[in-house]
């Protein structure tokens, strides 16, 4: 136990490398399997098996709803416990879980299926990840959470082509089963073994949190902000995400050249994630967050009113940054207000409302654009919505911790 005298961690230093390694690789393997494998495999599902689109796209939004839900009792056994134990067995659901959803007789199967993987996500996706990160690196936790994202960032780059190689001589069926085998073999040891170590006490120089009632906090006008400014920043960013390439159709854009704009967005994130850590050293928290959301909802308009196709690229590549810092400031978020004392639990109600307007996101983005006119108009409430949690944000930063 830690003696309060002392800000080391309770691993060594390869202790430290082995943790993070791990969870690089599993995140990688978690997010792959879980969530970037349905996007490839979505149409095939809904051709071989004769169930709409929009309900088989329901089936893993009910999951993503699930992974929400379940973060919060996972947030609060790893402020106990740890991450080994709920990651561990968050993963050893994911595999039965994947191949329910391969043996899907019926859409209810299929669905309920993705209700059981959604608990799973909520035990190994980013939540649980940040959560270890920032209790065992303390102090050092920003530049160990920007390897984590980095390393996630690669999961679609590996699995969507991974599934889609898979699925030209296989059958959507049998390609989630070797996805079950992969996330199997990677995950289960992964953080079983990957993950030993002693849970260490909370870092000196959050005591005032070490005292916090968490339910106070979470009650608190500060969280209640904090969770709606983030939250609608989510819904624009992931709505803007899934529906940049039908604006970029719109404006007679060839689908080849808009597929690269939103690769190159995804190159943003990396590009954006890597200057985290130069943001936080010249900046407060209320100014840091301010200024990415601000940045997020000017590139997000801009997207609905440049017409120029470079310029429409280089947009889209400066909102890929934007996102890819959001990211990392959600996963400081917590840290950064209320010390690392009840990370977990915090982080799982603040997750919660993220990852339902995620999950709804595509589906909103799509009805609001038909009923705007067009996805221009759609970019440019977009902007306005994130716009307006930039403002709520202000009021997301209790008084007791610098501001500036």
């Amino acid at each position: 136990m830690s003696d309060g005298t002392t800000a080391r961690p309770a691993l060594s230093r390869g202790g430290l490398r082995r943790v993070l390694a791990t969870l690089c690789l599993t995140e990688v393997t978690s997010w792959g399997v879980l969530y970037y494998a349905f996007p490839v495999l979505a149409t095939d599902i809904a051709r071989s098996t004769g169930w709409s689109l929009p309900w088989t796209t329901a089936g893993f939004s009910a999951g993503q709803l699930t992974a929400a839900l379940a973060g919060i009792p996972v947030g609060r056994w790893l402020d106990r416990h740890g991450p080994r134990g709920v990651m561990s067995a968050g993963s050893v659901l994911g595999v039965p879980a994947v191949v329910l959803i391969a043996v899907a007789p019926d859409l209810g199967w299929f669905i309920a299926a993705w209700v059981v993987a959604g608990v799973a996500m909520g035990a190994t996706l980013y939540p649980p990840a940040f959560a270890a990160l920032t209790r065992w690196y303390g102090p050092d936790r920003v530049k160990a959470l920007t390897v984590l994202t980095l390393a996630g960032g690669l999961a679609s780059t590996v699995f969507a082509p991974l599934t889609a190689a898979l699925v030209a001589h296989l059958d959507w069926r049998e390609t989630y089963l070797v996805l079950a085998a992969i996330l199997a073999v990677v995950t289960i040891p992964g953080h079983l073994f990957g993950l030993r170590g002693h849970w260490p006490d909370v870092e000196p120089g959050h005591a005032e949190t070490v005292l916090s009632d968490p339910g106070r906090i979470a009650r608190s006008r500060a969280f209640l902000a904090l969770t709606a400014a983030l939250g609608l920043t989510a819904f624009g960013a992931f709505a803007a995400v899934v529906n940049l390439v039908p604006l970029l159709t719109e404006r007679g854009v060839g689908t080849g050249v808009a597929a690269v704009a939103l690769g190159l967005g995804g190159a943003g994130q990396v590009l954006g994630r890597l200057g985290f850590s130069a943001l936080v050293k010249r900046t407060g928290v209320r100014t840091r967050t301010v200024l990415v959301l601000l940045l997020a909802a000017t590139t997000t308009a801009a997207l609905g009113v440049v017409t120029s196709i470079v310029a429409l690229i280089g947009v889209a590549i400066v909102a890929g940054m934007a996102r890819g810092v959001f990211t990392l400031l959600q996963a400081t978020a917590i840290t950064d207000r209320w010390g690392a004392a009840h990370y977990g639990r915090l982080t799982g109600l603040l997750s919660a409302p993220l990852t339902i307007t995620m999950a709804f996101a595509p589906w909103a983005g799509a009805a609001l654009a038909g009923a705007l006119g067009g996805y221009s108009s759609l970019f440019l409430v977009l902007g306005v919505i994130t716009a307006f949690a930039a403002v709520i944000s202000l009021a997301g930063t209790p008084p007791n911790r610098r501001i500036a």
